[in-house]
């Protein structure tokens, strides 16, 4: 009963709304520039390199700007891996391998350099978004939007530090090293991404929609849990969320925005996840959910309505086989003694 009140209860905010401006600066400038020259259909480059910014909130400059281009460097990777497996022209098969390959490598990376936030969800999403792209991109094009977007968001991450109020101390700190069981906890989390997300991305296959990385990237979301309930609870406020943000997106789909309209209607919508993801998932989810479908339109327009329903099956999908995955480790941390290190 005790989950259900805190699924109504929304923390008190604790300075959100800095990150949260960090990363729609990070976004905005680059989808600005990027519409002053009608080119809107790479702005997922951008998008994808922004999520550079989300790393290190909170944290001292010197530590933030460490995270950051940790995580930037894997995001180009895991792009400009996605663009090539795109241009090679693969199956449906291979590119669901390849994205659970890289949900593996990118938990293993950030949870051994205790990157925040944990987990490969935004690898998944880099990696899988660049391959599933029908046609693919320019690569240089991509990879050069997608990296300019990194270096902005670095570059944003510590600008602060020049003001006197909000200057850190510019000091290294180094992560405390892992011990053995935590080396193992690391393993075992990067074998159960493999297997979460290659299950989910099949699975999504069989269901016919053929936007499988939408399916992926929730089979993610789980696993980054701390712990199983936590784990649990992640994945329910995932399909919650996106079916309120599927409402949300309704509308705004409905009103076709163009231009500067649709710049600000996007950047509005990535200011209020900013806002609220460290807080109410779900909440966060609603807004995710349509920022999704606006710049997805915006790469490939289609039918809206069998966008959303897409959406909405893929999400459910993957959720639920995360959530299958993690209950499933912690019966046999509990019956077979086995770790599962979430």
């Amino acid at each position: 009963m005790h989950r259900v009140r805190d699924f109504f209860h929304i923390p008190v905010a604790d300075n959100d709304y800095h990150p949260a401006l960090r990363i729609v600066l990070g976004v905005g400038i680059p989808l600005l520039v990027l519409l002053a020259a009608d080119r809107m259909d790479v702005a997922v480059f951008a998008t994808l390199g922004a999520f550079t910014g989300v790393y290190g909130r909170g944290l001292a400059h010197r530590v933030r700007f460490s995270q950051q281009w940790r995580a930037g460097l894997m995001m180009l990777a895991a792009i400009t891996a996605g663009l090539v497996v795109s241009g090679l022209g693969l199956g449906y098969g291979a590119l669901v391998a390849g994205t659970a390959v890289v949900g593996a490598l990118g938990s293993a990376a950030a949870r051994l350099r205790r990157l925040k936030p944990a987990g490969s969800l935004f690898f998944v999403f880099g990696f899988s978004v660049s391959a599933f792209m029908t046609p693919p991109a320019a690569f240089a094009e991509a990879v050069g939007i997608a990296t300019a977007t990194v270096v902005l968001s670095l570059v944003i991450g510590v600008i602060g530090w020049v003001v006197p109020g909000h200057r850190t101390p510019w000091v290294r700190v180094r992560p405390p090293q892992l011990d053995r069981e935590e080396r193992r906890a690391v393993y075992v989390a990067a074998l159960l991404h493999l297997a979460a997300i290659w299950t989910a991305g099949t699975v999504a296959g069989w269901s016919g929609f053929g936007r499988g990385y939408w399916a992926m990237v929730a089979a993610s979301v789980p696993l980054q849990g701390a712990v199983t309930g936590h784990g649990v609870s992640r994945g329910i406020h995932r399909i919650i969320g996106t079916l309120s943000g599927l409402v949300l997106a309704g509308v705004l789909l409905g009103l076709d925005f163009q231009g500067v309209q649709f710049a600000a209607v996007v950047l509005l919508l990535q200011f209020f996840v900013q806002l609220f993801v460290t807080r109410h998932y779900a909440l966060a989810q609603t807004f995710v959910t349509p920022l999704a479908l606006l710049m997805t339109e915006a790469v490939h327009p289609t039918n809206p309505w069998s966008l959303m329903s897409e959406r909405l099956v893929e999400t459910v999908i993957g959720a639920s086989v995360g959530i299958a995955f993690v209950l499933a480790m912690e019966w046999l941390r509990r019956v077979r003694g086995v770790g599962v290190g979430l």
